[in-house]
């Protein structure tokens, strides 16, 4: 498991991606047992995905009982975790970035800690406020996330912005057919009055 060295070591890591500072990835080692270590940042990060989920839950509804909802959600969780990084494996190969693989795959998943912690709260805030107000806070979230994507690609790769940009259709793409893919199987609907 990791420890707390580890995870403060990951978060000034992923935060200094966001402010674009050149020395950010240097706090991922650029090893194959420290890319795969980061994978443990999905066991930190499921409780504040469950957060997201359940709030989520309270604003559609399924035709799907609990159990199947639970079921396809955390299989959804692991699948939309690992996609990115089996497909960037085939892009880096071909761009011949595999000896950045270990280091690009590690910011990634770090990334994914404080940008979670933000979108719990954003989501809460969001839920609190008036409707056109919480559309905005998603708006400006999801803004965010694309930016901090692109600038972890830029830092740990050194890809020009269209290569960056390119990068996030490809993170992004499957991820969303996966969400409409899981929708539809658990019969996802916004909720009457939501």
């Amino acid at each position: 498991m990791l420890n707390a060295v580890e995870i403060a070591r990951g978060m000034q890591g992923a935060i200094g991606l966001l402010k674009r500072d050149p020395a950010a990835p240097g706090c991922f080692d650029n090893t194959l047992e420290a890319c795969v270590r980061s994978f443990q940042v999905m066991i930190l990060v499921a409780p504040l995905h469950i957060t997201l989920m359940l709030i989520r839950y309270t604003s559609v509804s399924a035709t799907a009982d609990e159990f199947e909802i639970v079921l396809v959600e955390a299989l959804r969780y692991v699948v939309d975790w690992l996609l990115f990084p089996v497909l960037f494996y085939e892009i880096a190969r071909r761009r011949n970035w595999l000896a950045l693989f270990p280091r690009y795959v590690s910011a990634l998943n770090w990334v994914n800690l404080p940008a979670m912690i933000v979108a719990v709260f954003g989501v809460v805030l969001a839920t609190l406020l008036p409707a056109v107000l919480g559309e905005l806070i998603r708006f400006g979230l999801q803004g965010l996330f694309f930016y901090w994507f692109l600038v972890t690609t830029r830092t740990a790769l050194g890809a020009s912005w269209p290569i960056a940009f390119l990068l996030l259709i490809v993170n992004w793409v499957p991820s969303l057919f996966l969400s409409l893919i899981v929708d539809r199987f658990l019969g996802v609907s916004l909720a009457v009055g939501a």
